[in-house]
């Protein structure tokens, strides 16, 4: 008996996501003839509705783009900078996981724009269009969307964020979701583009929800960094991720520390055990040196580089787990996505609102 899905083959393009309504969005926007790019913001669109709790037009993006013909790859770094009154006075107790004073600049948006300008064909309002009529005439609830809620509800009972949304904090599996309010910032960002976010009524929303701690100043200056993207060779493969001030120098060592290893001859235990052996190693030089490389220097070549490889394997025992490492609270709040066209033109999407 099958318990898992079976493989989809396609020819003219494809599109993987958590939400099959987003899927949707994003092969209908192909068969339209439209780019991988246009697919992926109409899916990315699509999610902010469906699944607020993982990400949002409040969020972030970091994209990786590969070009067929160009054989080119880029990054895409959605990520927003911090409020003009984030100083260290301001956070002497530490950075908070909830509150706009955890927030930052949202980059979502931006980030659709920056990456329709080199590769969109169709409009942003046939883009947006599916997302719009989810919002405006409501989707049915499932059972993440309901346990969220109930998430939130725990950390923060006198919350008024799904009042604000237009949501009923009562929902259930299978309810109507109805959000008017984000059916409108989509038509405003459709028909007014990226300034109608970052200028226009939404951005003074946005203000006046952070009580000022973000100002007009903040939310216009914000720009989406498009830059080259690390790689490395593992095996026969070249593997592409995230520069910082993201995170994909952790698979990058990760993939260096496994490939001294002939993982296939290895049973099923001491594959498993390379692997977590190896992540702890990855999330311990990520927490030891990754920061803003716009402000400090990120030597993400030394900890790629074959003499931290040769020093960090020495590491690894294949008798032992090591214990040193202590493992940090991560978000959970983010979702992933991937499109790819009948060109080859492919984009690997993350979009996130961290601890949203």
């Amino acid at each position: 008996m099958q318990t898992g899905r079976s493989v989809v083959y396609a020819k003219n393009g494809g599109a993987a996501a958590s939400q099959p309504l987003a899927v949707s969005a994003a092969i209908s926007i192909l068969k339209q003839g439209g780019s991988f790019i246009d697919a992926a913001i109409a899916l990315s669109a699509v999610i902010c509705v469906v699944e607020p709790g993982a990400s949002h037009l409040g969020g972030d993006a970091f994209l990786i783009t590969h070009h067929a013909a160009r054989k080119t790859n880029l990054a895409f770094n959605g990520s927003g900078e911090g409020s003009h009154a984030a100083t260290p006075e301001a956070y002497k107790d530490g950075i908070p996981l909830h509150g706009y004073k955890s927030g930052t600049v949202p980059g979502l948006v931006s980030t659709w724009f920056e990456a329709h300008e080199r590769y969109g064909r169709l409009p942003m309002a046939t883009l947006l269009e599916q997302a719009i009529d989810y919002a405006e005439n409501g989707f049915p609830a499932n059972a993440g969307f309901v346990k969220r809620i109930a998430g939130h509800l725990a950390i923060a009972p006198d919350t008024n964020v799904f009042k604000d949304m237009g949501i009923d904090v009562s929902v259930k599996i299978g309810d109507l979701v109805v959000q008017k309010n984000l059916a409108q910032s989509l038509r405003e960002i459709a028909s007014g583009g990226r300034a109608a976010f970052y200028e226009g009524r939404i951005a003074q929303q946005l203000i006046k929800g952070s009580e000022g701690w973000f100002n007009a100043e903040d939310l216009k200056a914000h720009t989406t960094r498009v830059l080259d993207p690390l790689s490395i060779k593992y095996r026969d493969l070249t593997v592409y991720g995230q520069p910082p001030p993201t995170q994909g120098m952790i698979l990058m060592e990760e993939l260096l520390l496994n490939e001294r290893f002939d993982v296939a001859s290895l049973s099923e235990t001491d594959r498993i055990h390379v692997g977590v052996e190896s992540k702890k190693i990855g999330f311990a030089d990520r927490n030891a040196i990754l920061a803003d490389p716009e402000f400090i220097d990120v030597n993400v070549a030394q900890i790629l580089s074959k003499e931290n490889i040769d020093a960090r394997l020495a590491q690894i025992s294949m008798d032992s787990a090591m214990t040193d490492i202590a493992p940090v609270a991560e978000g959970s709040d983010t979702t992933y996505f991937l499109v790819a066209d009948k060109d080859g033109n492919a984009v690997s999407w993350i979009q996130s609102v961290f601890h949203g």
